[in-house]
């Protein structure tokens, strides 16, 4: 008897359902959510062929396809996604490098904590696009004001949510560990870190999104290449095919980070609940 079987065998007729009826749920769940894009996709296009909505404005699914066809014909395409996508990677991982690392400073010295909140609270509120023209005088017309732009715009949002996680995992632990004489270290990597990994996470997803929006501001500024570029360009010259296209790419690489960061999610949650067993 294989061990699945065994192990099905320890359950009663009940959670089996139960369990089935959890897999179904989450059967619809995929039925419904794809159907919904394709319906999206099927009345986009059916209502630009009959000038429902005007095909000039708003484009059609196979105009965008033609679009991309022609990118990749003229050897644009993966330039111009490949520029994007290493912006967004390298100022996503800077942000939430840069982000988690002083959530811990600040977890660690509540003295510090203290006196930087009212100022994260303030930075946090200011439009970092508003400081898009500053750093492109202080770094230079280039990539490296785009990845600091998107830096910028996830790293206080980053610091805030892991600090705040940080500050509510279990402060009766963090207590009886104080009192048994534990170090700050051993409190932090054996209760504090491994409970905020939930937290950890959904700050990586928000900081995904909020990277995509500095490297796509940051690129309206000052770029030569890259998908926000063909954006301003395509609204510039009026080929608003291109502008769709651009934001069709977008959305696809956005949401293929997004998964990845999912992924990951699934991963550590595995491993917690191995190194738990």
């Amino acid at each position: 008897m294989s061990k699945r079987k065994i192990a099905l065998n320890e359950y009663s007729q009940e959670h089996l359902l139960y369990l089935e009826s959890i897999k179904r749920k989450k059967l619809l769940i995929s039925i419904l959510r794809y159907a919904l894009f394709i319906i999206f996709i099927a009345l986009w296009e059916v209502l630009a062929r009959f000038n429902i909505i005007d095909p000039f404005i708003f484009s059609s699914p196979s105009r965008v396809i033609q679009t991309t066809i022609n990118l990749y014909n003229g050897g644009e395409l993966f330039m111009h996604i490949g520029v994007t996508l290493a912006e967004t990677v390298l100022g996503f991982l800077l942000g939430t490098l840069a982000g988690t690392s002083i959530a811990i400073i600040l977890w660690w010295s509540e003295t510090i904590q203290r006196v930087l909140d009212p100022y994260l609270v303030v930075l946090n509120a200011l439009p970092k696009i508003a400081l898009g023209p500053i750093i492109i005088v202080w770094i230079g017309a280039g990539m490296n004001s785009i990845i600091v732009m998107a830096l910028l715009i996830s790293l206080i949002v980053t610091i805030m949510t892991v600090l705040s996680g940080f500050m509510e995992e279990n402060a009766q632990k963090q207590m009886l560990m104080k009192t048994l004489g534990a170090s700050k270290w051993q409190i932090f990597s054996l209760v504090v870190l491994p409970a905020s990994v939930p937290t950890i996470v959904s700050a990586l997803k928000i900081s995904v999104g909020m990277s995509w929006v500095g490297v796509i501001v940051g690129e309206y500024l000052v770029s030569k290449a890259g998908l926000g570029y063909l954006i301003v360009y395509g609204g510039q010259v009026f080929k608003l095919d291109l502008v769709m296209t651009s934001i069709a790419i977008i959305s696809v690489l956005a949401a293929l980070m997004y998964f990845g960061v999912s992924w990951l999610e699934k991963a550590l949650i595995n491993w917690r609940s191995h190194s738990k067993g």
